[in-house]
């Protein structure tokens, strides 16, 4: 086999995998909205709430939560705004950088994390731990954190 197509061979193959990956995603999102699983948020405010809660202290620099959220600066800027109005995060300068804004989970916003997380998890198990025995669950987690972990 040649070099080229051997190329192409694992060109098509790394885009086949990401576009069943993406699709799954998608059907999967759609179970969990179409469940409620995220009400009262939606759900990228329930993804800043998440990744504020594993945080240290539960805040983040907003560059830092950018990093770790889909969603564009000026969009994420304005969710956490609304976040702030609705009591479930405060906004402070940063320590270090006047420039710089740090986004605080509050303990209003960490309780219903942790009560939007419980109804969530229980889909989870539901679609994603139903459909994956417990090593092909092991095998997905590590594969995914590959993926995370290697971007040259």
């Amino acid at each position: 086999m040649s070099q080229e197509h051997a190329h192409r061979s694992s060109t098509r193959a790394a885009a086949d995998a990401w576009e069943s990956l993406f699709r799954a995603q998608v059907v999967l999102m759609r179970r969990f909205e179409g469940g409620g699983d995220f009400a009262p948020l939606r759900p990228r405010e329930y993804d800043v709430l998440f990744t504020l809660s594993l945080a240290v202290a539960h805040s983040l620099r907003l560059r830092d939560l950018n990093e770790q959220v889909f969603m564009s600066q000026p969009s994420l800027s304005r969710m956490v705004e609304r976040l702030e109005v609705r009591g479930l995060v405060s906004r402070a300068p940063a320590p270090d950088d006047a420039r710089g804004l740090v986004v605080t989970l509050t303990t209003e916003g960490l309780a219903l994390q942790r009560r939007v997380g419980r109804q969530h998890v229980r889909s989870i198990a539901r679609y994603v731990g139903g459909a994956l025995d417990e090593e092909e669950l092991r095998t997905l987690a590590e594969l995914t954190r590959k993926l995370r972990t290697y971007q040259p």
